[in-house]
């Protein structure tokens, strides 16, 4: 069998312990592997070349992905769609295999649907896919941040200001949440609970009433914020897969400035960014990534089409495409009782 390889959304680490489980996994049945460049895009393009032992060996704790990726989307008009599909006549493929966050995922699921045998693999630093206990990258994103936010504590106690801390997450703050639980931030804001400008200021005028004369804030890019003018993330650019881009939305900012006019007290705002996304993967990435390629070849052995490889618990599981194609996985009702501030 020859079995096709691409990495698509944003790049995340891990990914290349994925590549090298699939390569090392096909070659012990004696299949052969392709890689697909750039994500849809390379399935349009016909951008390919072979991932064999050699080639994949080293990259193991390599951040990124060595196939490439985009944002690309086949679902975006039917010639396109027509022509991702005919991918597997064309290139000769036999199965395909697509790793990726919710939107790559969604365009597996349709061709999965259409009698296309795929398996994708669930990755995205915002953990946010359905059906899985833990995303490639996410493990990484979290230690990033909790590690950023502490270079960012000294600085900041040591001029007694309050600052925002920008992270990622769109819909779902597992970012914001659990790295700001691990750094030990002192107020977390994440999509799923909006917050109240005001609870925001008097949480900072309680830090220093009580003597605390600093303040580390952790918040989502996608927090709403009452009592702020954040309409203008409205109007800006889209991807492909129809997501308003919101690096421009300048929440962090935003609030900061805020806090600063209205208390007084120097605030700053710290984007994250890319950083979260890059990095050598932590150990678990790894092994989550190697064990999802070795589950994915193992899945097309068995002809166990148009699933995904999730973690459920310690076991890696089957879950059809289909449910999981444009859903989202929020944080759990759990982690939210264990937000701060604890007022």
């Amino acid at each position: 069998m020859n079995i096709g390889v691409l990495t698509g959304g944003g790049d995340c680490p891990g990914l290349n312990a994925a590549v090298r489980g699939i390569t090392r996994a096909a070659s012990l049945k004696g299949w052969t592997v392709t890689g697909i460049r750039d994500g849809w895009r390379g399935t349009i393009e016909r951008e390919t070349f072979p991932l064999t032992i050699e080639n994949t060996d080293g990259i193991l704790d390599v951040g990124g992905t060595i196939l490439g990726s985009s944002r690309t989307n086949p679902l975006r008009t039917p010639e396109s769609y027509t022509q991702a599909q005919s991918v597997f006549d064309e290139m000769g493929l036999d199965a395909l295999i697509a790793i990726g966050g919710d939107d790559t995922l969604s365009v597996a699921a349709a061709l999965a649907s259409d009698g296309h045998p795929i398996v994708g693999i669930p990755k995205t630093i915002d953990n946010d896919v359905p059906k899985t206990d833990a995303c490639i990258g996410f493990d990484t994103a979290v230690e990033t941040i909790a590690s950023s936010v502490a270079h960012l504590r000294t600085t900041t106690m040591s001029h007694h200001r309050v600052t925002l801390v920008e992270t990622m997450g769109r819909e779902a703050g597992w970012l914001a949440a659990l790295g700001g639980l691990a750094s030990g931030s002192d107020f977390i804001g994440v999509p799923e609970k909006q917050l109240n400008i005001e609870d925001v200021i008097g949480h900072v005028h309680q830090r220093y009433d009580s003597g605390t004369n600093f303040s580390i804030v952790v918040i989502a890019e996608g927090t709403e914020v009452a009592g702020l003018d954040l309409k203008n993330a409205a109007v800006q650019a889209s991807d492909e897969f129809g997501h308003v881009i919101l690096s421009t939305r300048s929440i962090a900012e935003v609030v900061a400035h805020k806090i600063e006019k209205v208390t007084g007290k120097e605030s700053r705002a710290c984007v994250l960014g890319h950083l979260q996304r890059g990095g050598t993967p932590t150990t678990f990435d790894r092994v989550l990534g190697t064990r999802f390629g070795f589950a994915a070849i193992d899945f097309l052995a068995k002809n166990k089409h148009g699933q995904m490889t999730a973690l459920v618990g310690l076991d890696i599981k089957p879950i059809p495409l289909v449910e999981i194609g444009g859903k989202s996985r929020t944080l759990d009702e759990s982690y939210l009782k264990l937000l701060p501030p604890f007022v």
